[in-house]
């Protein structure tokens, strides 16, 4: 595969990750948005959850960005696909851990969370995903 084609790939992946992390949230929320709480006093301790899941991807971060590194290094040499598959499995897992806050916020719906908290959820998700976009010198 040409470079072009991995990061048109990759751009696709990063689409698809996105929709598995934000869909579960509107969809439960949309299903299940009305109807009575399970336990409305664990509505407070999920949001909570879902914001302190955010500082888990610092971890991968790490990886993610060592990864890049490598991958800027080893452009048109031999190892680039090698380079460029590393990239792709850090990123996959980093994407995954992305994705906690708002896989909490979808199960937070249950117990009664406000609008407004679940919005910030995604919100963080989605920053989250912003970080693992593959830069443009990069190619």
């Amino acid at each position: 595969m040409t470079r072009g084609q991995v990061r048109r790939r990759l751009s696709v992946n990063w689409w698809q990750y996105l929709a598995l992390a934000l869909l579960p949230l509107f969809v439960i929320n949309l299903v299940f948005g009305k109807t009575e709480p399970l336990l409305p006093v664990l509505a407070m301790p999920f949001f909570i959850a879902g914001v302190a899941s955010m500082f888990v991807s610092l971890r991968y971060f790490n990886g993610y960005k060592h990864a890049l590194i490598s991958t800027q290094k080893n452009l048109d040499t031999p190892e680039e696909p090698a380079a460029w598959i590393t990239l792709a499995a850090r990123r996959r897992m980093a994407l995954l851990i992305a994705a906690l806050p708002a896989w909490i916020g979808a199960l937070a719906v249950f117990v009664g969370l406000e609008a407004v908290p679940l919005f910030l959820l995604a919100l963080s998700t989605l920053v989250l995903f912003y970080l693992y976009r593959i830069p443009r010198q990069l190619g």
